[in-house]
């Protein structure tokens, strides 16, 4: 282990390439971190949320910076990605899981809560009913990256609550690539979101699902785009608000005399990713580079 100022480097070694996943075991304290993941730092939009709404509350944080984006690539490779990730998580004995990611959300969440014996939490039925109680002409519109728009999965996590809503869908891949570069102000940025959007706008909805946790960072953008009549959800805000129902429910809320430690890693430039942590959430922290 070496070093560098406010960074640290870990070497992981994986054993005959494969992950499994196994349960931490149901003994779990109220005092246990959280554990969240994502394939950049688009997850540090619920960091912040959790920060807000839950702030006693202890989290470790994973960003798969090395391999981000996941938009772009199978099912099979997320799969092997959010597998290795969470098993790498389970190391700390967290006492809940979130994949803090929509395509990770869309393709692993069924399979990795099938695993686990402690409660697992993803990004996109959270924001499906929050976008049906928001709607009051049932047109509803999801932005999102190239996979989580090809799954479907909102499409089926609406329609199971709303069957008559009107879903119209878009890939925005470009957003994630400026987010993860730190760049979500100036006017190339709103030229480019504008121009990404100019489809959505025109398609009269008057709800819009930002299906990427990378997404709020340019929410006051993607709003003055889509105008004042457009209500944008979160899947950040919605999340932490079924987190904290989730531990509320076991009684499994940190104590309020807590003062939380959160860890934060990424497997790519730690330099880039503890400059957008630290901006975002305006405080300090360290990040812990893993090289897998």
């Amino acid at each position: 282990m070496t070093n560098v100022g406010f960074i640290t480097y870990v070497a992981l070694v994986k054993e005959d390439n494969r992950y499994q996943i196994k349960g931490s075991g149901v003994r779990v304290s109220n005092q246990q971190a959280i554990a969240m993941m994502d394939s950049g730092v688009g997850g540090l939009t619920v960091v912040k949320e959790m920060m807000k709404q839950l702030p006693h509350e202890e989290m470790i944080y994973f960003g798969d910076t090395q391999r981000a984006p996941y938009g772009p690539r199978s099912p099979q490779e997320v799969t092997r990605f959010t597998e290795q990730i969470v098993q790498f998580l389970l190391e700390f004995q967290p006492k809940l899981v979130v994949i803090a990611c929509n395509t990770a959300t869309a393709y692993t969440y069924e399979h990795i809560r099938s695993k686990l014996q402690i409660p697992v939490i993803g990004v996109i039925a959270p924001s499906a009913q929050a976008a049906v109680r928001a709607t009051s002409l049932g047109k509803i519109g999801v932005i999102g990256t190239e996979g989580t728009i090809r799954s479907q999965a909102y499409d089926a996590a609406i329609h199971r609550i709303h069957p008559k809503a009107h879903l119209v869908s878009l890939a925005c891949p470009t957003f994630v690539l400026l987010v993860e570069k730190g760049l979500f102000q100036g006017d190339i940025v709103k030229e480019l979101v504008h121009q990404e959007l100019a489809w959505m706008k025109r398609q009269q909805i008057d709800t819009l699902i930002l299906g990427c946790t990378h997404y709020p960072f340019l929410h006051s953008i993607i709003q003055d785009c889509m105008g004042p009549h457009v209500t944008l959800i979160s899947s950040a805000d919605q999340t932490v608000q079924d987190i904290r129902l989730i531990l509320d429910q076991s009684h499994q809320r940190a104590s309020r005399w807590t003062r939380p430690s959160h860890r934060f890693y990424c497997s790519g430039d730690p330099i880039t990713f503890h400059k957008i942590a630290h901006d975002w959430l305006n405080t300090p922290l360290e990040v812990h580079s893993v090289v897998w």
